[in-house]
């Protein structure tokens, strides 16, 4: 970094983050102040898949919109360095909270810091992604019949044994797949309480992070996603809020969330909502199998939590059976 990056300057010490299973993250400590690095895992890739290439371009493009997201320092694809490309960003000081029952704030806090994800999530699908250099980011065409495609085939690559509730659940949704509504934009793809940094004190977002699966596509992916995994159990594995009195608790229901992002957005509703939440659970699934696989083969981030959510595997596609009959008006 020295020459590329102004104020550089080594020795460098390095702690790798203990969350995340996809591509390692680490802080970076230096006489100069502190910084993210960002690289691909090691060993053999899907195709496609680990693009830190794509997370700093998304970054880079959003750096001046409603959007909030880390500065961008430098990405590196020269492979010989560390042995795979990576990016180094700012490190966003703030709080990170990975179970979006928010138990160590005040309801006032919790309903706050929910409209802040509808805020930003409303902010992210009006992005004009022409304007930002961002209209080749993804290929033309329904979103979720490609997307379906996709995700199906990285799930069998990385299949160790039958599942049969994934395999009625990938019948299923190419069966009922909507008609294209024409809804095309910036999509996160994994946009969720635990992939944000708030602030220290106060309940805006600084930063977005975990844009490896971002993509032009249907806005309502990353709306469902959200969704999805309040419909988990609560705690330490689940991260979700059923069987939880949101009320009481003061965080919105599905219904009254769903309403606050339309109404940002200038919309009067979304229709069959059930397909949108059961193909979010079928790409997480498909996700956790990835990850499972990685686990071993030996290339995960961290083999044991990798075991741990390759376990919920089937559970997800249970509840994305579950999801294609439930209705949301």
């Amino acid at each position: 970094m020295r020459g590329r990056l102004p104020g550089f300057d080594g020795p460098i010490t390095a702690r790798k983050f203990q969350n995340g299973q996809s591509n390692p993250t680490y802080l970076l400590s230096t006489d100069a102040g502190q910084y993210v690095l960002r690289r691909k895992p090691p060993g053999v890739l899907l195709k496609s898949a680990h693009a830190v290439e794509r997370e700093f371009r998304v970054q880079t493009a959003l750096r001046n919109t409603e959007v909030p997201v880390a500065m961008m320092h430098h990405l590196c694809e020269d492979d010989s360095v560390i042995g795979s490309s990576f990016y180094l960003m700012e490190h966003v000081v703030g709080r990170n909270f990975s179970d979006p029952s928010l138990p160590d704030l005040s309801p006032t806090e919790r309903g706050a810091v929910m409209d802040e994800i509808s805020r930003v999530l409303a902010a992210l699908h009006g992005v004009d992604v022409t304007a930002v250099g961002l209209s080749d980011y993804g290929p033309e065409g329904n979103y979720f019949t490609r997307q379906l495609a996709r995700w199906s085939k990285q799930y069998r690559a990385s299949e160790v044994e039958t599942i049969a509730e994934m395999d009625d659940l990938i019948a299923a949704l190419d069966a009922q797949m909507p008609a294209d509504d024409g809804q095309r934009g910036l999509v996160h793809g994994d946009y969720r309480i635990d992939n944000m940094i708030f602030a220290a004190e106060g309940t805006n977002c600084r930063a977005v992070l975990d844009w490896e699966l971002s993509t032009i596509g249907h806005p309502y992916a990353d709306l469902a996603g959200v969704i999805m995994q309040w419909q988990m159990p609560p705690g330490r594995e689940g991260r979700g809020l059923a069987g939880l009195d949101r009320r009481e608790l003061g965080l919105p229901s599905d219904k009254a969330f769903i309403a606050s992002y339309c109404k940002r957005r200038g919309l009067p509703g979304v229709d069959n909502f059930g397909y949108y939440l059961s193909f979010s659970f079928f790409r997480m699934a498909a996700i956790l199998q990835g990850v499972r696989k990685r686990g071993l083969d030996g290339n995960a981030s961290n083999p044991e939590h990798a075991a741990r959510l390759g376990a919920f595997v089937p559970e997800f596609a249970r509840a994305g059976l579950a999801a294609l009959t439930r209705s949301f008006d």
